[in-house]
Formats: C-alpha cells, structure tokens, sequence
C-alpha cells in the first residue's frame, strides 16, 4: 500500500511525466513497486538503468536512432527518481548526473549539433543546452525555463516543438535548478542569471522565453527587465509564489526549502514571497502570453492571470480542462506557445 506521499505523486504526476518522454507503461510499472516515499528514487532508477542497458546494446551493434531513443527515455526516469525528492542530498546529486550524461549520450545520437554552454555567475557556472533547427543559419532563439525542479533534462520533447517551426531552444538550469542547483540557491532576481546566459551566448537573432510553473514567474520577470527578450510566454507562473504556499503540497514545499537554501519552512515560506511580480510586470512591455488550467493544484489559475492583468502587452488563455502546466493537454498548450513565439520573433527580425 502506497503511503500519502506516494499515493499524491501518482495521481498528480503520470501527464507531467508522459508528457516529458516517460513511457506511461513505465510510469505504472515502477510505482506500482513503490510504497514509501524512501524508495522512490531506487524503483525510478531501476527502471532508467534498464533503459540504458538496452541503449548501451543497442549502441554497440550500431543502431544510434534506438540508442538514442533508449538514453533519452533514461534520461527522462533518472531526473523524475529525484524529481522533488531531498531524502538524501548526495544520492539526489548522483542521480542527477546520471540524467546529465544520459542526456548527453542521447544528443549524440539524436541531435549531435546540441551544445552544452557553460555560463560564469556569482562564482558559480550555469549550464544550458544550445540546440538548433536544421537548415536555419540565423533562427530565432527561444530560452526555456524550468520551475522549482524541473531541469533542462525534461526538456528534449518540448524543445523538439519549438525546433520543428524553425526556433533555436536553449533550454537553461538557472540557480537553484538541475547541476546550478549544486552550487547556487534560488533566487528572485532571475534576469541576473538570465541575463549573464545572453551574454554568453551573444545571439545574432531574436529573442525570446519561455518558462513553465515557477518559471512562468522567471520569464515575465527576466523579460521586464532584460530589453534583449522581445517576446515572452509563461505557463502556469505564480504572481506572488508565497501566497500559494499553503495550498502547495508538503513535498513542493520540502524542495523549495532546500533549493532556496532555507534553515526551516518559515525562512521558506519567507523566501517564496519574495517570488513576486508586485512593481515589476508592469514594466513588461513586449508581447506576452500567459497561458494555465483551471484545474492546477499547485498554482491557482487567479495567479497567472493577474500576471496578464498588469502586463501592459499580455494575452491570457486559460484551457478550463488543463492541469498544472496544463501536462495533461501538452497537444494544446505547447503548439500554441510556440506558434505564438514563432509569429512574434519573426517579426521582430530585422
């Protein structure tokens, strides 16, 4: 029998997790095994030792496509065994390189021109995947932004949209996020870190973001401050992240404690208010979109909004059946951003 923990992950995650590349067979078969919260990331990475087996295999009689499609959906289940999960920080650390370098082996064989870039901050190193449309010397550039903890690790499907309409992705681990995370707390002034990514890049293009959950709260703010983002979408991003504090669930809560480098969950509760927009949304002045599910459970539908409500340029939708991120519809939200992008970064060309 699942404890409470457990029993929330499965009936909150499974259209996160699909949605991101997990194979849904996979995702029934290792919670399936699951019954405290403690064994969660040993089932998890089971099964992505499993498919790094067969990728291995499937590398050595020379078949890239199937090794690639093997690391990636290793990948995918290494990040999702610590997604959350701070019951043991070394053994969250490890596993989070195994999803670095299953990533990496993936890209050769799918995408060998991706780039990993590597960014100096606050005497720390960001890190971020560059990735590039095929036949497109001068594309525009969309930066992808993970939430509380989510990594450029999840990203590959969700990068492959904006691909497939001719943008570049760079999908980024800010502070507190992935590897940067290993080094650097979470912190409210995201266009820092933003920011010192573009210089590094020094994209001849246009620019524009894109982030998902508390990254719905990074990219409107990076993009209020940061002239060199022309356009900006944010999917289900809170306004103020403390005043969703208390509906979060207590494993929201537990990761943002530590990757805000809180001592307890009052010093927590007291970082998430500083997540706030109050003073700055207004002075975002490119086009915006915000986009989230009536149904969230993690970030009210009432937050995002008020978001478009004080952008001066911003577009709202709210889908009345979608999720948290609106997981569980990805075929609606994801091409709407990215036509969305699209259209607004070309014209910005030239």
């Amino acid at each position: 029998m699942h404890d409470a923990r457990v029993q929330a992950a499965i009936e909150n995650w499974a259209p996160r997790f699909v949605a991101n590349g997990v194979d849904f067979n996979d995702f029934q078969r290792t919670t399936a095994r699951i019954d405290a919260w403690e064994e969660w990331l040993d089932a998890w990475v089971e099964t992505a030792d499993a498919h790094r087996a067969l990728a291995e295999e499937a590398e050595a009689e020379g078949n890239g496509l199937s090794a690639g499609e093997a690391y990636l959906a290793a990948a995918v289940s290494y990040h999702f065994a610590k997604f959350v999960w701070v019951v043991d920080v070394e053994r969250n650390r490890a596993t989070t390189e195994r999803a670095i370098d299953a990533l990496y082996r993936a890209h050769r064989q799918l995408d060998p021109t991706a780039e990993r870039v590597e960014i100096p901050f606050d005497g720390a190193t960001l890190a971020g995947n560059l990735r590039r449309p095929a036949a497109a010397e001068r594309p525009p550039l969309v930066l992808l932004l993970p939430g509380l903890d989510s990594t450029k690790e999840e990203f590959f499907r969700w990068e492959d949209v904006f691909l497939a309409r001719g943008l570049a992705t760079f999908s980024f681990d800010g502070p507190g996020q992935g590897e940067s995370g290993f080094s650097l707390h979470i912190r409210p002034d995201y266009e820092a870190p933003l920011s010192a990514a573009l210089d590094v890049l020094d994209w001849h293009g246009p620019v524009g973001a894109a982030g998902v959950s508390l990254g719905g709260y990074y990219a409107p703010r990076a993009a209020a401050l940061e002239p060199r983002l022309r356009a900006v979408a944010g999917i289900s991003g809170p306004y103020n992240f403390g005043e969703c504090w208390d509906g979060l669930p207590a494993l929201t809560r537990e990761t943002f404690r530590h990757h805000s480098g809180a001592r307890d969950e009052e010093e927590a509760r007291g970082k998430a208010h500083e997540l706030d927009l109050a003073g700055v949304v207004g002075e975002l002045a490119q086009p915006a979109l915000m986009v989230t599910g009536k149904l969230d459970r993690l970030i009210p539908w009432e937050q995002t909004r008020r978001i478009a409500d004080e952008a001066p340029n911003a577009r709202f939708v709210l889908y009345e059946d979608g999720n948290h991120v609106c997981n569980n519809i990805p075929y609606k939200y994801r091409p709407l951003v990215a036509d969305w992008l699209r259209k607004e970064l070309d014209a910005g060309v030239g």
